[in-house]
């Protein structure tokens, strides 16, 4: 899966050029989707020249499997999340075709929990914890879109205190 994601984020990559006369595309919202951890529709706000506000709702613990250890019992199905960090973002080319981004914020997940006192029953965990993100944004020279590769944690505190998650992904935003 590591190898897949490092192949199709070097092909998003490979397939644009870049100029020193190009500039880019953002404006004050975009909208697309994100595949990874967690995967699902992403919108974006722009503020000024170096703010954001990212939200991401989607599946959560499709990734790096649906079945894991939690608590005293496991996860063993794909839930639903609700992730948002405000963010700073700067220009790494003269050109502005490529940000870069890191920003902080929250996660709210919704999962079935299999606790061994319900021999195989299920319960539904709500959990809330913090979250992190630092990426890099390509706007494609005149283009309305743009490709983004990110990589985060999350830190449960709420059900299960410290509680650790990668939360990586690729995506493609369409900016208006």
């Amino acid at each position: 899966m590591r190898k897949l994601f490092l192949i199709a984020s070097l092909a998003v990559l490979a397939c644009f050029e870049f100029t020193t006369t190009a500039v880019a595309q953002y404006n004050n919202w975009s909208i697309g989707f994100r595949l990874g951890e967690p995967s699902g529709i992403n919108v974006r706000k722009y503020f000024g020249t170096n703010h954001a506000f990212d939200l991401n709702i989607g599946t959560y613990g499709g990734l790096y499997g649906t079945k894991r250890s939690y608590r005293v019992g496991e996860y063993k199905s794909v839930g639903l999340t609700i992730q948002g960090h405000y963010l700073w973002h700067k220009a790494l080319t003269k050109s502005e075709s490529i940000r870069g981004y890191y920003g902080f914020g929250g996660q709210i997940n919704n999962r079935r929990y299999y606790p061994p006192r319900l021999n195989g029953d299920y319960e539904n965990a709500l959990s809330i914890g913090g979250s992190a993100v630092a990426g890099l944004e390509v706007f494609p020279v005149g283009k309305p879109y743009s490709f983004f590769l990110e990589t985060g944690g999350y830190v449960e505190l709420l059900q299960a205190p410290f509680f650790l998650s990668l939360n990586s992904g690729l995506g493609l935003r369409y900016n208006f």
